[in-house]
């Protein structure tokens, strides 16, 4: 008896236009089950359109809403992460950047000073910290690696523009013989990757014994 109950009810709702997931939420039964009962119960195709245009809807107002979520939680750790930082100091700069450099810096010259990412962000932080040092803008050199299949008047003008250097700082690109097109994995921001460098000894100097200097000071 109930079951017949329930596929009177079922039939009732798709003819009220309904979905299989919207009578599902309210009768206790399996899909399989719906399609039996309803099979001679199709839904229009400008029902179905409809309720395509729902579905998608409602989708983008969830993924909007834990959006909106995400962000609010971010807003009040970066909240806590302020109130706890404070204000950034020289000093704090300088520690900063020595520990950029160890993670990301080049180690393989005695005469040069680098840093190489594909965040422009990276890059920004680092000729700030060589600033601290006094070093201009100007004396910076930049080494773009960038994939043949890449539009390298553009990414040269985007480097240019994002680091706020005039272009008689750039060399010559570096074209890598594979396309960017072609990597399956892709992680970076899509400009390719930038080598911040400046040459001279002394800043080499510098920096490998400030390395050293916090090697022997924090690890036991």
């Amino acid at each position: 008896m109930a079951r017949r109950l329930d596929k009177e009810k079922a039939i009732k709702l798709r003819l009220q236009g309904k979905s299989y997931s919207q009578i599902k939420a309210k009768l206790i039964v399996s899909k399989s089950t719906l399609s039996s009962w309803l099979r001679v119960y199709p839904l229009s195709s400008g029902r179905i359109s409809e309720l395509r245009l729902n579905s998608f809807q409602r989708i983008e107002r969830y993924r909007n809403t834990m959006s909106k979520k995400r962000d609010e939680a971010l807003d009040r750790v970066y909240e806590q992460v302020e109130k706890g930082i404070g204000s950034l100091t020289r000093r704090d700069l300088l520690i900063g950047g020595i520990f950029l450099y160890w993670g990301e810096g080049s180690k393989s010259s005695d005469c040069l000073t680098s840093v190489s990412n594909t965040d422009p962000n990276v890059l920004k932080f680092f000729i700030k910290w060589l600033s601290l040092f006094e070093i201009k803008k100007k004396d910076l050199r930049i080494k773009l690696h960038l994939y043949k299949d890449m539009d390298i008047s553009k990414e040269l003008a985007f480097w240019k523009k994002e680091l706020k250097l005039p272009i008689s700082c750039f060399q010559k690109p570096y074209i890598k013989n594979s396309c960017l097109s072609g990597i399956t994995y892709k992680n970076g921001f899509g400009h390719g990757t930038c080598n911040v460098i400046f040459f001279c000894k002394g800043m080499w100097q510098y920096w490998k014994m400030a390395l050293k200097y916090i090697r022997e000071k924090s690890i036991v």
